[in-house]
């Protein structure tokens, strides 16, 4: 896939961390990687925001562009509102991502927040860019109780509009996890109606970065470039 979109089911579930293994693993395939942040905010002139982290966890060879930046951490419509900036809609993301990925064997869009979050006043969502990419929705949700709820209402949403899901990433996998957690990754593949595809090892966005990139491909499915196996992952944790 020349294109991968990555949504998240809310925010701060790891959905940059993620993006930076699914780069880190194809970077240590050969593949030439691009970042997109369409709107990033809560980050002010000057700071790092997730495409750079990113390119700080997956390596240099990640080319990492941001059309847009909002100083408050709000919806992104919301945030360009207040600051009287002008919004980002999913037609610029989509010319975008189409010009990376001329240059890119991979460009990974990371949106913020949620699948339907608004981007601009005309209601505009990642899910729209999507479709105007015809790329592939790659499903970044949390471990505990609750998560069924938000991917299968994600999963409904992308099935609606001809959307197709890529699979579903734990974004952050507990050391110690409980009985929900256990038994939610038996259950996510079947609410999602696509397969689990890895699970990212809670803290793993403050490894350093040479660690990061060498245990990456364990996170992650064959699908996505890794090693990692649903089954095995299934068995051992009980």
């Amino acid at each position: 896939m020349a294109v991968l979109v990555v949504s998240g089911t809310g925010t701060e579930i790891g959905k940059t961390v993620v993006t930076a293994a699914v780069a880190a693993v194809a970077r240590a395939a050969g593949r030439s990687v691009a970042v997109l942040k369409p709107a990033q905010t809560g980050v002010g002139p000057g700071e790092r925001g997730d495409a750079d982290e990113v390119v700080r966890l997956a390596g240099d060879g990640v080319t990492p562009v941001e059309l847009a930046r909002f100083p408050e951490p709000l919806a992104p419509d919301t945030a360009a509102r207040r600051a009287g900036m002008a919004p980002v809609g999913p037609g610029e993301v989509a010319d975008a991502a189409r010009k990376l990925a001329a240059d890119h064997d991979l460009v990974l869009v990371e949106g913020a927040g949620g699948l339907l979050v608004r981007y601009d006043e005309e209601g505009g969502t990642l899910a729209d860019a999507a479709a105007l990419l015809s790329a592939p929705v790659l499903v970044v949700a949390p471990a505990a109780l609750g998560t069924l709820n938000m991917v299968t209402l994600t999963a409904e949403a992308l099935r609606a509009r001809g959307l197709a899901q890529a699979g579903v990433v734990v974004g952050s996998w507990p050391d110690e996890p409980g009985l929900a957690e256990r038994c939610n990754v038996t259950d996510l593949p079947r609410v999602a109606g696509a397969p689990l595809l890895g699970a990212v090892p809670s803290g793993a966005g403050a490894l350093p970065a040479e660690v990061f990139r060498t245990r990456a491909a364990g996170w992650l499915a064959p699908a996505l470039g890794g090693t990692w196996d649903a089954e095995a992952f299934t068995a051992a944790i009980g």
